[in-house]
């Protein structure tokens, strides 16, 4: 009988350490597809910067002091030298130094963050960009640029960073200046580029996996030269999305 009790009790153990790791599992999956609460940890300082179509509240690296608005909302965004935001996977090129402007965003409900940018393009400015962002935290953001490349050419470049970065160069772009968005409609986002706001073209697209409230920005980027400036006009952060993700219209 005591033999019989003993087989019992280690059956009984068996079946209930079998049901809290299903339990556990089952929770790891509902984590992984349901948006979490706010982790957006942002290291800057708040800041009041409010346009009709976009206010921004926290300042990274200073972006406050660096980004002027004139009459018109636009604004003139100045970088010194040596400024990044990337998270190199061989940790030779890792640099968080460039300045970003952010403004909140409710990730439960759709919206699009969109600019007109002219980035400062020179013979030494090698990457300079000028830059979107969603940003949650130093490990976890995505940067949309309008970028110089190793050749000189201005390029459309989507930066992801899930601890570290990946690095995507898309299509070269004659001219200096470029109408970029980024657009969410809960489940995916994607980055578009146009050269007359009215015919789009989508770079990239991937689940929206960031949390409850996150934030969007702009910023000016110089990882090789002595410093530069970007220009945004016609900034804007609506809680819609595009309707068809394809044309991005």
């Amino acid at each position: 009988m005591k033999s019989k009790s003993i087989i019992c009790c280690i059956l009984f153990q068996i079946i209930l350490l079998t049901s809290c790791n299903n339990i556990s599992k089952e929770n790891k999956t509902q984590n992984t597809d349901t948006k979490t609460k706010d982790s957006a940890i942002v290291r800057g300082t708040p800041c009041d910067i409010k346009l009709s179509q976009i206010h921004f509240t926290k300042s990274i690296n200073g972006a406050d002091t660096l980004a002027k608005v004139d009459a018109k909302e636009n604004i003139l965004f100045h970088v010194g030298e040596k400024k990044d935001y990337f998270s190199d996977p061989n940790n030779k090129l890792s640099n968080n130094s460039a300045p970003i402007l952010l403004s909140k965003v409710d990730n439960t409900k759709p919206f699009t963050l969109t600019a007109k940018i002219s980035p400062e393009f020179t013979k030494e400015g090698l990457y300079n960009a000028g830059v979107l962002y969603i940003y949650v935290n130093d490990n976890f953001y995505q940067k949309f640029c309008f970028e110089q490349d190793e050749r000189g050419n201005h390029r459309i470049v989507t930066v992801r960073t899930i601890g570290t970065s990946d690095d995507n160069n898309h299509d070269v772009v004659e001219g200096k200046t470029v109408y970029m968005k980024i657009s969410s409609d809960t489940e995916t986002v994607a980055s578009y580029y146009s050269l007359d706001n009215k015919n789009w073209q989508m770079v990239r697209l991937y689940k929206n996996n960031y949390p409850e409230e996150i934030w969007t920005g702009i910023s000016t980027q110089c990882p090789v030269d002595k410093g530069t400036t970007s220009y945004f006009e016609d900034i804007s952060l609506e809680q819609k999305s595009v309707k068809d993700f394809r044309l991005g219209i």
